[in-house]
């Protein structure tokens, strides 16, 4: 599969496109097992070579030849139809084809929350404001539409647009990089923006920075404030702060956190604040994302506000965006004359020639000599790699993952190589390891990737200021609740502590508004957000002589009864308008995931935690 990542001359497949049919395809030919002796052997005669012999059909390749060709070959009485075998692979979202520098990258997220669907007008008066509060947004990134941007700084970090780091920039270009033929592209292309660079190069700010940031914002005319940052401990400064943003009328979007565990990071931990977690161009759930218990309490007094944790997620594993001018790094690779996606790993310059696989590389070669080496991944270091290719006399190095996906890495710390080194993705190994030719540079650019739940949150900051746009008429709290809504389950069924209702969904939001009205509705035809309009749990949790028990309790119920589920397993059904008791006994402490569901659906409430 060509490119699944990007980083720098990008080239990818769109997802879910049917290969186009081109002479040498394989085709499969559907036959009568009685007669498919007879098949077989006029495919081999007219110059197919078999790939396969399945029930009722074989397939085979015919070097040269399209689909009217074969058909024309393969006469014969005995065949039922003559098809192109279409290519399936992995369902996943990739970056569109080109280098960012020339050409304008569509990144994975816009494909895969559907943002494309629904129009978006730059200079309609509908648009709605997104106040950024981050490092700056640099002014020598081109990819902007400058007349629609403004700002202020905090004081001591500088101009709001000279960057204090790239992080700002780079969360800017998802929200709202122009749509101008070259570099990527923004969730909301152009859309007004107001800067706050509350923090400088060491990247660290106060609570009350961004109380005040908020104020800020507000002045500014903003509707949507998008915070890529966070860390422990609620301040009710800031608090309020958000809450008074909120009541007017706006929308907080803030990240979960990056250190992948249960620790609720503020601001994204306070009520009025969207939490936003991050996923990967497969639709699985970011390692690094953390992800808080949407409980409070314990015993009578415990309670569940889906509001406290994540909410939704995004893309924001390996997200291609803006940088400040030549503060990236990025590489080209290109294969017998086709470009595929790598990943910049060491030794900037540019390389081509011949092409000699050194398998693991785990020993000079002087077959290398002059050659452009393709490495598995695997038994030694990134470095010794490209050392031992090096000491062979070859130019450069290319490493391909030994798993799937792109292979992102570096030749560490104390890299005594000087040939450009790349990664390449594990789908492209076929191709990589029987190639002629290769040529690979490594340079600067105005374009890289980051990785972060900081990633995931401009992505829902562009897609809700999107979508409101075009629902101009809708309050903050409104359009928070419609992505919810209409949000793509992912994970475990219904809500969850990792996805919150699931992966934002900017067309099933749009058509839910539609439906709908502001007001919402009954999941108006967006996603399956897999939790009930007001299904609910509530526990009690107590032991006695060793065993424990806990009491659950149901509200919201569509039906008269509810399926009850602990860790994921089915342990009953019950009246909904009873009180349920679970009997554990099991020695020691523990805890325990609790859910409940509409008898026979997906429609569940959100996890209860109980721990003794």
């Amino acid at each position: 599969m060509k490119l699944t990542k990007i980083a720098a001359t990008l080239i990818a497949l769109s997802v879910g496109a049917s290969a186009a049919v081109t002479a040498g395809e394989r085709y499969v030919i559907q036959v009568d097992n009685s007669k498919k002796g007879v098949v077989k052997a006029l495919a081999k005669k007219m110059g197919g070579e078999l790939n396969l012999d399945g029930n009722g059909f074989i397939a085979a390749t015919f070097s040269g030849k399209d689909l009217a060709q074969v058909k024309g070959l393969l006469n014969n009485p005995h065949i039922k139809l003559v098809e192109v075998d279409q290519r399936r692979s992995l369902m996943s979202f990739s970056d569109s084809v080109g280098n960012p520098m020339t050409e304008q990258i569509t990144p994975y997220a816009i494909d895969q929350s559907n943002v494309n669907d629904i129009a978006f007008d730059a200079s309609a008066s509908t648009n709605k404001k997104v106040c950024i509060i981050d490092s700056g947004l640099d002014r020598s990134n081109n990819d902007f539409d400058w007349n629609n941007i403004d700002g202020d700084s905090d004081s001591g970090t500088g101009s709001w647009d000279e960057n204090g780091g790239p992080h700002g920039t780079h969360v800017a270009g998802t929200i709202g990089a122009a749509d101008n033929g070259f570099g990527v592209v923004g969730m909301a292309p152009g859309i007004e923006m107001h800067i706050i660079k509350v923090f400088n190069a060491d990247g660290w700010g106060y609570s009350s920075d961004l109380a005040h940031a908020a104020n800020v914002c507000s002045a500014a005319g903003a509707d949507i404030i998008s915070m890529s940052l966070g860390g422990g401990g609620s301040n009710s400064t800031e608090s309020n702060a958000f809450q008074s943003f909120t009541d007017a009328g706006g929308l907080v979007v803030a990240a979960a956190g990056n250190d992948g565990n249960s620790v609720r990071s503020y601001p994204a931990g306070y009520p009025s604040v969207m939490m936003v977690g991050a996923n990967d161009a497969n639709n699985d759930i970011a390692d690094f994302s953390q992800f808080p218990t949407c409980t409070t309490g314990r015993g009578k007094k415990q309670k569940t506000d889906t509001s406290i944790c994540v909410e939704i997620a995004a893309g924001g594993v390996d997200t291609l965006s803006t940088y400040p001018a030549g503060m990236a790094t990025a590489s080209n690779m290109t294969v017998d004359g086709t470009a595929y996606s790598s990943s910049a790993m060491e030794n900037a310059g540019s390389i081509d020639g011949s092409v000699f696989f050194m398998d693991t590389a785990e020993a000079t070669d002087g077959g290398a000599n002059g050659m452009v080496c393709m490495i598995d991944r695997g038994v030694i270091s990134f470095h010794d790699k490209v050392l031992n290719c090096e000491n062979s006399g070859g130019i450069g190095a290319i490493i391909i993952n030994n798993e799937p996906g792109m292979l992102y890495g570096t030749l560490g710390d104390t890299n005594a190589t000087t040939i450009p080194a790349v990664g390449a993705a594990f789908e492209d190994r076929a191709v990589l390891i029987a190639a002629s030719t290769a040529d690979i540079a490594i340079g600067s650019s105005d374009y890289g990737f980051m990785s972060g739940t900081s990633m995931a949150t401009p992505a829902v900051s562009g897609i809700a200021a999107r979508v409101w746009s075009n629902h101009s008429e809708c309050t903050g709290t409104e359009i928070r609740a419609a992505l919810n809504a209409s949000a793509m389950d992912s994970g475990a069924n219904g809500h969850d502590v990792y996805f919150g209702h699931g992966i934002i969904d900017a067309a099933a939001a749009d058509t839910y508004l539609t439906a709908n009205g502001c007001a919402g509705g009954d999941n108006g035809g967006g996603g399956d957000p897999g939790t009930g309009d007001g299904l609910s749990v509530t526990e009690t949790h107590y032991k006695q002589r060793g065993i424990k028990y806990v009491d659950l309790s149901f509200s919201g119920a569509a039906g008269n009864t509810v399926d009850i589920f602990r860790d994921g397993n089915s342990i009953g059904t019950s009246v909904s308008s009873a009180t349920y008791t679970d009997t554990i006994s099991s020695k020691g402490g523990g805890t325990y995931i609790y859910k409940a569901c509409d008898t026979g659906t997906s429609t569940c409430s959100v996890d209860v935690s109980v721990t003794f």
